[in-house]
């Protein structure tokens, strides 16, 4: 058994339907954290709902569509944060933690804003400050110059 095949054996997704779009906003979120979502966070999150399995044959339009829903239910952007904790699944959590981070991190100068959503992303998808810091020093090691 390989490296890769060892982490993911055991895993078979719990995820309730809505944990996709969840995911979704939670990216957006991020890529918005400076009030605006520039056209290459736009590529970035495209390039993300390409590769990744919960996003696999659904439209990318529908679901950013179904993700603007959310924030009409929360009195403004950051307070829509909040409806990442109805994330089912724990994977999906952790996930959403990283792409979080990877999406932050990808413009290589993380601002306030987008490491105060990091961190109440943190606690509201339950990532411990073990799992996080691993997650941010292979990020790190990824976006190094």
């Amino acid at each position: 058994m390989g490296l890769l095949s060892k982490l993911t054996s055991d895993s078979t997704p719990t995820k309730k339907p809505g944990d996709d779009v969840l995911l979704l906003h939670g990216m957006m979120l991020m890529a918005g954290a400076d009030g605006v979502i520039e056209s290459k966070e736009i590529s970035i999150l495209e390039a993300f709902f390409n590769t990744l399995p919960e996003f696999k044959g659904k439209d990318f339009d529908e679901l950013m569509s179904s993700a603007h829903r959310i924030l009409t239910r929360y009195e403004n952007i950051k307070e829509s944060v909040k409806a990442l904790a109805d994330i089912a699944d724990e994977a999906v959590r952790r996930k959403l933690f990283v792409l979080a981070a990877d999406i932050a991190m990808s413009s290589g100068d993380v601002d306030e804003h987008e490491d105060e959503l990091l961190e109440a992303m943190q606690q509201l998808l339950n990532v411990d400050d073990d799992t996080a810091t691993k997650i941010l020093e292979v990020l790190s090691m990824k976006y190094q110059i």
